[in-house]
């Protein structure tokens, strides 16, 4: 099967080879509609080094409702959770960028109902979070439980969101915006994020790193964020790395189980 490396269709396993040429050695193929979460799913059966997270992005579940099918949608994505190569439910969450007001209530349903799927799976919960930041936060402390790990997926929040995500727990999941000079406040967040609620991602084929901001991103570019990421923090490359497997790990789990 084919996989989209930057704006090149490539098979799973060359993406991942080339991946792994750079040290990179695992992906999570994200879903953001029913499609593409059973895209990943195959994805994460074919090749060890990739797992998968399956949703109904939250710009969908309006649309999705619209038609009266944003319930068969989220029962496809319960149904893909139970697989063993699935270890996160999202992108999930609230946007308010691309949805108005009129689908804010629908977004947080769909919100709430994949918080319970994730919770019932035991599968981590992974959160898109566009300028709805206390929206996001008043959700997950609203909902009567939230799964063992939730993760702010390409974490574009301040300082002090960043706070309250090391007060309860919540991992930083930062892409290659992180290294853009316009992006301070997403950098005074990661100046003092636990270290042991750090993650890194592409968000491909979006948001490639500095130097190559603008062209197509791809896994392979995820050492140009570590690089930046370490030297903002003010430590060791490798020590970084470690800390970012062992986190991923806690997270999902191992690649290869």
């Amino acid at each position: 099967m084919d996989f989209r490396d930057g704006w090149v269709t490539v098979s799973v396993k060359d993406a991942m080879d080339t991946a792994g040429a750079v040290g990179v050695r695992g992906a999570i193929q994200v879903g953001c509609d029913v499609e593409s979460s059973q895209w990943a799913v195959a994805a994460a059966e074919e090749d060890p080094r990739v797992l998968a997270a399956v949703a109904i992005h939250p710009n969908d579940a309006p649309r999705l409702a619209e038609k009266d099918a944003l319930e068969d949608a989220l029962a496809e994505i319960e149904r893909l959770a139970q697989h063993p190569r699935v270890r996160a439910i999202g992108e999930t969450g609230l946007d308010y960028f691309r949805t108005g007001e009129d689908g804010r209530g629908v977004q947080r349903y769909s919100f709430e109902r994949h918080i319970d799927i994730a919770v019932r799976a035991g599968k981590a919960l992974q959160i898109h979070d566009r300028d709805a930041h206390d929206d996001v936060v008043d959700v997950l402390k609203s909902v009567s439980k939230l799964p063992e790990s939730v993760v702010f997926h390409c974490y574009s929040g301040d300082e002090a969101l960043a706070e309250i995500c090391n007060e309860y727990g919540w991992y930083m999941s930062f892409a290659g915006t992180v290294s853009f000079k316009n992006s301070k406040n997403q950098q005074a967040a990661l100046a003092i994020a636990r270290p042991e609620l750090i993650l890194v991602e592409t968000d491909a084929p979006f948001l490639t790193p500095h130097p190559f901001r603008g062209r197509p991103n791809a896994v392979y570019m995820v050492p140009y964020t570590v690089r930046f990421m370490a030297e903002h923090r003010g430590v060791d490359v490798e020590e970084l790395c470690k800390q970012l497997e062992s986190n991923t790990e806690t997270v999902y789990g191992k690649f290869d189980s």
